[in-house]
């Protein structure tokens, strides 16, 4: 098991990472004391949750259960209405505690309720993908989805710790496992060169799913993005790198109305981000094969999904990192290096994304 520190303005937080860590979820709990708990799931992981609810038992709460359809269409306002509504029937008051226990998609939706109930009380998450441990679980970010745009409503609302348990992997279904690696490699090529060779040395036995290597992919991306949150924690800098892939992978995800996953979207983003940085002579050709070989090695190809190019371009207009219309692109420089706030022509982007979608 290891414990790092994420600095937030709120207070610092402890994101923990194991296996079979429910000892230390319960003694967390305790530590916390709260007057009551709710758990917020989703129906492909409510199993975890039942035991989550089993192991804080000790601790002297007992958590009531809710449980929202698995997938993307559950980041709605009427999903958030309806946990809302939950935690009112349950009399939650601001001493509650709000555990998250699933993917990206609940710890988005369970973070935003938790951030507008009685004008915000506390929350756990507790990931239980390997996309939302090395991800979404870190950082405070919570939203769901407007009618166009990804994530375009919501709040930046730290949790009060982190819970990663490597043992919730074994059970994740292959595609939930590969999708997850597009954003380890986006770490990899944005960020930490370390994390980008860390991959090319263990992929078979990250592919297998051994814990220890696991353990130690997760810890050095949440090293990564904790280091970025303390700097910049609402986005209006360097956490921008965050987004590298982002820009046409949410694009991709919107125009496809979430059938195409965030994974593959987003390495279908990185691929478009990379072509264009080389067609500006922001980067050379090596990286892009880098990148490009190390996504196919896990997984994610590059296959065309069948997605109207013009849909996408225009969710792209409507990124919701725009500024006064000008959409900023995270552009790779060299393999660990990304820079955000490239602005790119409008026909270079119609071209690459177009070429993309063929």
């Amino acid at each position: 098991m290891v414990r790092l520190i994420v600095d937030a303005a709120r207070g610092s937080y402890p994101v923990i990472i194991g296996s079979e860590v429910h000892r230390e979820l319960r003694n967390l709990v305790r530590r916390l004391d709260p007057s009551s708990a709710v758990i917020v799931t989703d129906s492909n992981v409510r199993p975890w949750a039942h035991r989550v609810a089993k192991a804080i038992k000790p601790s002297g709460v007992k958590p009531s259960i809710y449980v929202v359809p698995a997938g993307e269409r559950s980041k709605s306002m009427t999903a958030l209405h309806d946990v809302l509504a939950f935690f009112e029937r349950q009399k939650i008051d601001r001493a509650g505690l709000v555990i998250a226990v699933g993917g990206g998609t609940v710890g988005d939706l369970a973070g935003f309720a938790a951030s507008v109930w009685l004008r915000g009380i506390r929350v756990v998450a507790v990931p239980t993908t390997l996309l939302a441990m090395v991800d979404s679980s870190v950082g405070g970010k919570t939203g769901v989805n407007g009618v166009r745009s990804k994530n375009a409503i919501g709040t930046f609302w730290p949790p009060s710790a982190v819970v990663a348990d490597m043992a919730c992997l074994e059970t994740l279904p292959p595609v939930n496992y590969r999708d997850a690696f597009a954003e380890v490699v986006k770490y990899g090529v944005a960020m930490d060169r370390g994390i980008f060779e860390l991959l090319q040395k263990e992929c078979e036995r990250l592919r297998a799913r051994d814990r220890r290597a696991l353990e130690r992919v997760v810890f050095r991306c949440v090293t990564a993005k904790a280091l970025v949150v303390a700097r910049d924690e609402r986005e209006r800098g360097p956490r921008a790198i965050l987004n590298y892939g982002h820009t046409a992978g949410h694009a991709l995800e919107a125009a496809s109305r979430f059938r195409v996953s965030h994974g593959r979207a987003v390495a279908f983003g990185m691929r478009v981000a990379a072509k264009i940085a080389l067609s500006l002579e922001l980067c050379g050709p090596r990286l892009v094969e880098a990148q490009d070989a190390l996504l196919t090695e896990y997984g994610l190809p590059d296959r065309s999904p069948a997605v109207d190019p013009a849909r996408v371009l225009a969710a792209i207009e409507h990124d919701k990192k725009a500024r006064r219309g000008r959409v900023a692109w995270v552009m790779p420089r060299r393999l660990g290096h990304a820079e955000p706030g490239h602005v790119v022509p409008a026909g270079v982007v119609r071209r690459f994304v177009r070429k993309a979608l063929a």
